[in-house]
């Protein structure tokens, strides 16, 4: 009989200390700072924390099926998820700034609620992969340590905790390997080694994850060959 999953304490801390981490960032925006653009192509600040804000409630969808075995998917559809995120970017930055709060409110009132036998539900992501809710998370997690970078509002991948980055790149290797997406390389930072590849990259824990994670061209790495451009990570 497999056993069951149990709560994920440590990266329920990682969770919390990301939110308010992400938390303290958005502190720092003015609001006419909101439509200035992000890291990512084409996003501005406002819409990146619009979908902070609609990742958050999509989550709360997944523990809620977790907690009362109800299918209740992240979002109805592709659009759907679109059309939420355009609806909240909509919002004045006040009003925004008062949505991401909310509804990672909502999410933490989620979190804290879901009974401990739950965390061995089977629910599903956006991507269609099934997982236990212990997964939600670092599914979090991973959103608001990096989207707090994305925001470029003077925080960095070395602002974020060693064992969350490594968990990162973890994730990114995952990812690619689900996809057969692996590249030719071994990527070290200190006592860490990921990948088999032929090509050796090395460099600092953020240096590497922020590479990998496609926020960096790699130009703070050594390699002893051309850098290959990662495919994208989620």
């Amino acid at each position: 009989m497999t056993a069951p999953t149990q709560e994920p304490v440590e990266v329920l801390g990682w969770w919390a200390d990301g939110e308010q981490h992400l938390g303290t960032v958005l502190g720092r925006l003015t609001d006419e700072e909101f439509a200035a653009p992000s890291l990512l192509p084409d996003w501005s600040r406002h819409r990146l924390l619009a979908h902070v804000a609609r990742n958050a409630d999509a989550l709360v969808n997944l523990l809620s099926w977790a907690r009362t075995g109800v299918e209740t998917p992240m979002y109805a559809s592709p659009e759907a998820r679109d059309a939420g995120i355009a609806e909240a970017a909509q919002l004045s930055p006040a009003e925004l700034r008062s949505e991401v709060l909310a509804a990672t409110s909502r999410l933490v009132q989620a979190m804290r609620g879901l009974p401990a036998e739950a965390w061995s539900a089977q629910v599903r992501t956006a991507q269609g992969r099934t997982v236990p809710a212990a997964e939600v998370p670092w599914m979090r997690s991973r959103e608001v340590w990096v989207h707090a970078v994305d925001l470029d509002a003077g925080v960095g991948f070395a602002d974020i905790p060693e064992d969350v980055l490594a968990a990162l790149v973890d994730d990114v290797f995952r990812m690619w390997d689900r996809r057969d997406q692996v590249p030719d390389v071994a990527v070290f930072a200190g006592d860490r080694e990921w990948g088999t590849g032929a090509l050796a990259v090395a460099g600092t824990l953020p240096e590497v994850a922020a590479w990998l994670t496609g926020r960096s061209d790699g130009s703070g790495l050594e390699a002893d060959g051309p850098l290959p451009t990662p495919a994208a990570w989620l």
